[in-house]
């Protein structure tokens, strides 16, 4: 008889830019950790939450850079009705290129079923476009060309976390919801 941790089973990544922050020269006395969303982001936050509610998107674990205006970015996330069983901050997510991101996310439990990422660029849309399989739908192109803030990429896989390596997703969808 088969192990079960052995078997594959249907994961979702849910790959998020935060929301709009506020431009770093309005703000030069904060550190760029710091800075926090702009009203702007705030609502767009919300909406961003409000989709992945009417996608079914439930995380088992949120993994969320410790700056501030992707803490926002997840609260706003979370209180337009996404409920997460676990959300870890890690530092590593911070101005991550895609091989921290994919370290960082080999690290979630294989349990888990679904994943959200709430980072940055270039590192979300980089590791948006080195996941997904298909290079020719529009949506894959559009996120080549621009990932703005809550653009955000939802990806079907059927590997362990731990194994999840460049092109091994189905990219589902890709969209940038605006309050």
């Amino acid at each position: 008889m088969a192990d079960p941790s052995d078997l594959l089973i249907d994961r979702t990544l849910v790959l998020l830019r935060h929301a709009k922050a506020v431009p770093p020269e309005t703000r030069p006395d904060l550190p760029d950790l710091e800075r926090p969303l702009a009203d702007r982001g705030r609502a767009d936050a919300g909406a961003a939450g409000r989709h992945l509610v009417a996608q079914g998107i439930e995380p088992d674990l949120v993994l969320c850079s410790p700056s501030k205006r992707t803490r926002e970015t997840w609260k706003l996330v979370a209180e337009a009705g996404v409920t997460a069983k676990d959300v870890w901050y890690d530092k590593r997510i911070y101005n991550a290129d895609t091989e921290s991101l994919l370290d960082v996310i080999h690290e979630a439990p294989s349990e888990a079923r679904t994943v959200v990422v709430v980072g940055h660029a270039p590192g979300i849309p980089w590791l948006a476009d080195e996941l997904a399989l298909d290079g020719t739908s529009p949506e894959r192109i559009e996120l080549t060309q621009k990932y703005p803030t809550t653009g955000l990429a939802i990806l079907h896989l059927t590997t362990h976390w731990a194994d999840l390596a460049a092109n091994e997703a189905d990219l589902v969808e890709y969209v940038v919801p605006r309050a």
